[in-house]
């Protein structure tokens, strides 16, 4: 084969670039018609949207003037708006110039309140009668920060709350724990913070876990009150002022055999002496009581003489006497017969008057030995518990009443023994005088 010519190359070249130039302008021609036609394609909606436009007039001018009034009442609003804005900006800055003056006394006034807030909750914690719920001690607030208004408010409605019961009776149902130290949830009465009870029973805070425990005694002069006051039966009912002081150291107030006890042997000798000695002397006050009704019957019939009492037996051994002899002899005979009805009428006496001197020597005996026991105990634990010498000093006390109290009615006794055999022998000295005398002026001859 033979090479291709120059000339060749030549038309094979002009006619590729022929067909290339070709394809371009076909191409060019494609887009300018795309052109064109997207061209009159908007042309047409706009002049659509133009003629919309024309044709909805009346609704437009509507809208302009809708738009007119909403603008010119934006317009007012937006005055007052600035007006409103600057009273506020006025009065904030009065606000912080008062602020400012007051600072000082708002945070002494907050720091009084977060003290206060803490003494309350100290004052009532364990003691008080109010603090029996949860959440009704008003919050610590002296370990905050920064005061929050909702802490002020909690503050403020506690201690309105502990406010109103301070004088309100109210109904509860509390664990209370009973003498044996068993708890369980019982009904009961609060009085403000002076007194809680039961139906038949008072009732004080616990010392350890805060709980109402019951008293070991309720007072005989107020069980009686528990019981009407709790049934609603009456309004009336002791109160203590001291919230429970009183009622405390009533119900500790022993009873009268209690306080006996407190005497030990001592006192128990002291009261049985002052027991006999009553009985000694009420007998022999009986027995000269009978001889007194006696001697005054025997008086009104001196002319029958009886054995049964003292005059009749000295007025019948005067006249079982000899006569005949002196006038002294007549008397020393007679005073012997008055003394020999002596003994009886002033039996008892001598152990009655005895008994009356040895009670309250007993009675120093067993202040004595009482506290020979507190100061035994003294010596032994000290004086921090006042417990431990109680014992010794309720007996040194005890039993110096007693015998107090055993000595006085015997020496009553005793006197009153000694007015009437004293009043029955000076009755038998007179008639028994009067007798004589009557005797020996029939047998004296008169004198002319």
């Amino acid at each position: 084969m033979s090479r291709p010519t120059l000339r060749q190359l030549f038309y094979a070249c002009l006619i590729l670039g022929l067909v290339a130039i070709s394809g371009a302008s076909m191409a060019q021609t494609e887009s300018a018609t795309s052109l064109r036609e997207a061209r009159e394609a908007a042309e047409t909606r706009d002049q659509q949207r133009l003629m919309g436009f024309l044709d909805d007039q009346q609704a437009l001018e509507s809208a302009l003037e809708q738009a007119r009034a909403e603008h010119e009442e934006a317009q007012q609003q937006h005055e007052a708006l600035e007006i409103q804005q600057a009273e506020q900006t006025d009065q904030a800055s009065e606000l912080n110039e008062r602020q400012a003056e007051q600072g000082e006394a708002l945070t002494a006034l907050l720091s009084n309140l977060a003290r206060h807030s803490s003494e309350i909750r100290n004052a009532l914690g364990d003691e008080s009668l109010l603090s029996l719920e949860e959440g009704s001690l008003p919050p610590r607030l002296d370990e905050v920060e920064v005061l929050e208004r909702h802490q002020l408010e909690e503050v403020v409605d506690r201690l309105a709350a502990l406010t109103a019961r301070t004088g309100r009776a109210e109904h509860l149902s509390l664990p209370v724990a009973d003498a044996n130290g068993e708890v369980a949830t019982r009904e009961l009465v609060r009085l403000g913070d002076f007194a809680a009870f039961t139906e038949n029973e008072l009732l004080e805070r616990g010392e350890n876990d805060g709980n109402l425990v019951v008293l070991p005694r309720t007072p005989d002069a107020i069980g009686g009150l528990l019981a009407d006051y709790y049934q609603g039966e009456s309004h009336v009912f002791a109160v203590d002022p001291t919230q429970g002081s009183v009622l405390e150291a009533l119900a500790q107030q022993p009873s009268l055999w209690e306080r006996f006890q407190q005497g030990g042997y001592v006192g128990y000798v002291v009261v049985a002496l002052g027991i006999l000695g009553l009985i000694i002397g009420l007998g022999q006050y009986l027995y000269l009581v009978l001889v007194s009704l006696r001697v005054n019957r025997q008086r009104q019939s001196l002319s029958q003489l009886k054995p049964n009492n003292p005059l009749g037996r000295v007025l019948l051994r005067f006249e079982g006497m000899d006569k005949h002899q002196t006038p002294e002899a007549l008397e020393a005979r007679l005073d012997e017969a008055v003394l020999a009805e002596l003994p009886k009428l002033e039996r008892s006496q001598p152990m009655v008057k005895l008994l009356a001197a040895i009670a309250p020597l007993l009675g120093l005996l067993g202040t004595v030995t009482g506290m020979i026991v507190t100061f035994q105990a003294i010596t032994v634990f000290g004086t921090g518990d006042p417990q431990l010498m109680a014992g010794g000093i309720s007996q040194a006390l005890v039993t110096t009443v007693l015998g107090l109290i055993t000595a006085v009615p015997l020496l009553f006794v005793q006197t009153a023994l000694s007015g009437r055999s004293r009043y029955l022998t000076h009755v038998i000295e007179g008639q028994a005088s009067a007798t004589l005398a009557d005797h020996l002026e029939s047998h004296t001859p008169a004198v002319n």
